[in-house]
C-alpha cells in the first residue's frame, strides 16, 4: 500500500504521515529531507543552490544515510532546499530514489509536494493538506522557538510567502492537489482530529478497517 501526503510547509503533513506509517505498519519517507540533503551537499562546498549544475551534482550525491544528518534541520538548509527543489535536474536525480522507496517491501507513506501528482501518481490513497498561511506561519514560529532558535513572526511569515510562491510557481512538478486526492484543511484541527479524518478517508477508499 502506498499513501501519498502532499501539502505546503507547516500544513501538518509530516506529523500525519509519520502517524499513518506507524498505524499501518509501513515505512515512512519525508521527501523534503532529500531536497534538504541536496541543499546541504551544495552548501558544504560553497556552491550556489540556485546554480542548476551545482545543485544537480549535489542531488546525485544524496544517499539514505544523509537523511539522519542533524544539519538538515537548519533554517539555512531549509531555505536552500526550497531553491534547489525548483531545479528540474535535482528533481530528476531524486525521483528514482523516491519511487524505489515507495515500491520496496509492502509499501510506504511518503510526504512532500508532488507525491500524488509525479512521484506516485498511482498511490493507493492520496491526501492533500492545507491550512491558512497565518496558521502555518504560527506553527513554524512555535517550532523555531521550541527548538531554541530566535525567530520573528513577521520574518517567518514572509519566508513562508516566498517559499509558497517557489513551490507553486516552479515549472517542474509544482505544488498542486492531485485530482483524486482528499483535501484536508488542518487550520482548526489538532493532530488527533487530522489523523482520524485521514484514516477514515483511507479505509473508506480501500474498503478496509484497522483500529
Amino acid at each position: 500500500m502506498i499513501i501519498a501526503v502532499d501539502g505546503p510547509a507547516a500544513s501538518g503533513k509530516g506529523t500525519l504521515a509519520r502517524r499513518l506509517a506507524v498505524h499501518y505498519g509501513l515505512r515512512y519517507l519525508d521527501t523534503g529531507s532529500l531536497y534538504r540533503a541536496a541543499a546541504l551537499h551544495a552548501l558544504l562546498v560553497h556552491a550556489d543552490p540556485a546554480d542548476p549544475d551545482a545543485a544537480t551534482a549535489a542531488a546525485r550525491q544524496v544517499t539514505a544515510a544523509d537523511l539522519d544528518d542533524a544539519r538538515l534541520r537548519g533554517e539555512d538548509v531549509a531555505q536552500a532546499a526550497s531553491v534547489v527543489a525548483a531545479i528540474p535536474g535535482v528533481r530528476a536525480a531524486l525521483l528514482d530514489f523516491q519511487r524505489r522507496f515507495a515500491r520496496e517491501s509492502k509499501g510506504a507513506v511518503l510526504d512532500g509536494r508532488d507525491i500524488g501528482t509525479v512521484v506516485c501518481p498511482d498511490a493507493d490513497a492520496k491526501l492533500f493538506l492545507t491550512a491558512t498561511r497565518g496558521a502555518r506561519a504560527a506553527r513554524r514560529f512555535k517550532e523555531l522557538q521550541g527548538g531554541g532558535r530566535a525567530a520573528i513572526y513577521e520574518r517567518v511569515l514572509q519566508d513562508m510567502i516566498r517559499r509558497d510562491a517557489r513551490d507553486s510557481e516552479r515549472r517542474t512538478a509544482p505544488l498542486e492537489r492531485a485530482a483524486d486526492a482528499f483535501a484536508l484543511d488542518t487550520t482548526a484541527l489538532d493532530a488527533d482530529a487530522a489523523f482520524e479524518a485521514a484514516r477514515h478517508f483511507i479505509e473508506t477508499k480501500l474498503g478496509t478497517s484497522r483500529h
